[in-house]
């Protein structure tokens, strides 16, 4: 009993680290946070039509990009450091584009 009781316990202990190894919950909040940024600059007017697809179709390049980090089963530092800068640069371009003083069509 207690070595099927301790198996499965160091069972469990695997299958929570392989999960944790991929788990991207700050991309995974970037990614929420742009959307709504970009919803509210199409609301606002401060995005255009064009921008605010190109700016969607960073973001999907991003989930895939996500996808793919994922896929081998661990998410290491430089692919989550990857993940972070094209983050950072979507974030930029969110930016920019609310703030170069255009209307949308």
């Amino acid at each position: 009993m207690k070595k099927i009781l301790f198996s499965s316990l160091i069972a469990l202990c695997f299958a929570l680290s392989a999960s944790a190894q991929t788990a991207t919950p700050k991309v995974d909040a970037r990614e929420q946070e742009q959307k709504i940024r970009i919803q509210q600059g199409v609301q606002s007017g401060e995005l255009t039509k064009k921008e605010a697809a190109k700016a969607r179709a960073n973001q999907r390049n991003i989930k895939q990009a996500e996808a793919k980090a994922k896929s081998d089963g661990v998410v290491t530092p430089a692919e989550r450091a990857r993940l972070d800068a094209k983050q950072d640069k979507a974030s930029k371009r969110i930016y920019k584009n609310k703030h170069d003083r255009q209307e949308r069509n």
